[in-house]
């Protein structure tokens, strides 16, 4: 499993169209820890294009703060799960609290 977590000024940025950079965290599953993780610099926004390429890179999760509909069945068609709602805190805690089944998500901060 990799999750993708968009990422500005270290944490988990509220709308993933607009975040600096993304963390790739590679997990293994059997333990449930964190196995590598990788910051890469997003590339420039344009429509439909981040879906495609964390789906390049590996991502089978992303989670994020808001999304729009669109960027979510476009994830959604990249085989990528979508998890919105969660809160700007460190990829650290949110990986953590996702492995332990203790996320808290609320809604969607995203209305387009």
């Amino acid at each position: 499993m990799k999750i993708a977590i968009p990422i500005v000024e270290g944490n988990l940025s509220l709308h993933f169209g607009h975040c600096q950079e993304f963390a790739l965290v590679d997990i293994d599953e059997s333990g449930k820890k964190i196995v590598n993780t990788e910051m890469l610099p997003a590339p420039a926004h344009q429509p439909g294009l981040l879906p495609r390429w964390l789906h390049e890179k590996g991502a089978t999760v992303i989670i994020a703060g808001g999304m729009g509909s669109r960027a979510q069945m476009l994830f959604k068609e990249n085989n990528i799960e979508v998890i919105t709602g969660a809160s700007s805190e460190k990829p650290e805690k949110i990986i953590a609290d996702y492995l332990k089944g203790t996320l808290v998500t609320g809604g969607n901060v995203c209305d387009h």
